[in-house]
Order: structure tokens, then C-alpha cells, then sequence
């Protein structure tokens, strides 16, 4: 999927006559902390809750100086890019230009979440697991044939290095909740397993302390 697939239909970019004021009550009713100038089709740049609050709420954006200049995302760009841009700048919302820089909309940080939650497998029923391996040792190939080995499917995979390390972290969201043998098998592949988290694990840990305050009460 790309930028121009995700374009809010219902958030308006600022003019540069509208006011500080203005400006503040369009981000309280879209529930965002950034929004984009444009004149015309043309993006003038971003104007911060910050930029705002340091001046003359009365007086027109158009005199701010912005902390923003003109972060944007091509509307031919991967959504894991615009999510990209839009953590390297902090923002909740990012400007939508085509590749003559004509201004299309925006993507807000809300619909961008929305979307990676309903079209990565997040919302259904499995486990995760969180390994920790040397750069060196990790071949998602190798831990997709331990997962078939144990009737595994592996809906989802994330990497991220570890600052300053030659370590990484895999996250993987898996469609079983019982995978103590697939956590097993990778430890002895050289997997360290950091972390899991599965329903099954949550209900069986509320029996348990449901029983123990059951044996408590029953005291």
C-alpha cells in the first residue's frame, strides 16, 4: 500500500492568513499536534502546537517562524516509509505531495496505526515471541522451517538492531497459542527467546490467581 491510498478525507490544511488561535481549534477537533500550510496546492510547510504556543496566538501563521520546514511523503511512497519519516520528525500527521509537489492531503499518525493493526495480523488470535540473536546467527529462513516443523505459521516478522550491539530482536506473531516446543527447538538453534505473550498464557495466569485467592479466602 501507498501514501495516496491512506489520504484523510476529513482533515484541512491552514491558509497562511488563519490565526494562531485558528490553527490550535483544527488540532484539538482532529486530535493532532501538527498541521500543513499550503496556498493554493502549493505546501508551504508545517506548523507545530509548539511553533504556535511560542507566539502571538491572535496574529496570523503566516508570521511564524516554523520549527518544521516541509517534511512530506511522495504519494507513490511504501506506508513503511512515510511511518518512517514521520518518527524521524515526531510528527502526527504528514503532508501528501505528488511528484510535481502539488499538495494531495495528509496521513495522520491515528489512520496509520489503524491500518498496520488490521492489515498485519495484529488483531488475530496466536501468540508472539520475542527472540534475541547475534546478527550473525539470524536467518528468517532457518526459523520459518523450525516454525513448519511444529505446524507453525509465522504471520508476521519484525527485526530491530539493538543500539550499539551486534544483537537484533525478532519479533514474530505466530497462529498457535501453544509453542513451547517451537520456543525449545530455536533455543537450541541459538535463539534466545526474550519474551512471549499468548491468551492461553494470560488465562492460565488468571486461573492461577484466581485459585490462589480462592485457597487464600478459603483459609
Amino acid at each position: 500500500m501507498v501514501a495516496k491510498e491512506l489520504i484523510s478525507q476529513t482533515l484541512f490544511p491552514l491558509q497562511t492568513s488563519d490565526t494562531g488561535e485558528e490553527a490550535l481549534q483544527q488540532m484539538q477537533v482532529y486530535h493532532v499536534r501538527h498541521l500543513p500550510i499550503v496556498n493554493h496546492e502549493q505546501l508551504l510547510g508545517v506548523l507545530s502546537e509548539d511553533d504556535i504556543l511560542i507566539h502571538n496566538v491572535k496574529e496570523s501563521i503566516g508570521s511564524y517562524r516554523l520549527s518544521y520546514l516541509r517534511p512530506y511523503a511522495f504519494d507513490n511512497e511504501h506506508l513503511f516509509e512515510v511511518m518512517t519519516k514521520m518518527g524521524r520528525f515526531q510528527l502526527t500527521m504528514i503532508p501528501v505531495i505528488d511528484n510535481d509537489e502539488n499538495f494531495l492531503g495528509v496521513i495522520t499518525m491515528e489512520d496509520l496505526l489503524q491500518y498496520f493493526a488490521t492489515h498485519f495480523s495484529f488483531s488475530d488470535p496466536g501468540s508472539i515471541i520475542v527472540l534475541e540473536s547475534s546478527k550473525g546467527n539470524y536467518s528468517l529462513s532457518q526459523i520459518a522451517r523450525i516454525a513448519e516443523s511444529e505446524d507453525i505459521t509465522i504471520l508476521s516478522s519484525f527485526v530491530n538492531n539493538i543500539p550499539g550491539t551486534n544483537q537484533l530482536f525478532v519479533t514474530l506473531k505466530l497462529n498457535r497459542q501453544d509453542v513451547s516446543g517451537f520456543k525449545s527447538t530455536l533455543e537450541r538453534f541459538g535463539y534466545d527467546v526474550a519474551a512471549s505473550f499468548s491468551e492461553l498464557e494470560y488465562h492460565d495466569g488468571l486461573k492461577d490467581r484466581y485459585d490462589a485467592l480462592m485457597s487464600y479466602l478459603n483459609v
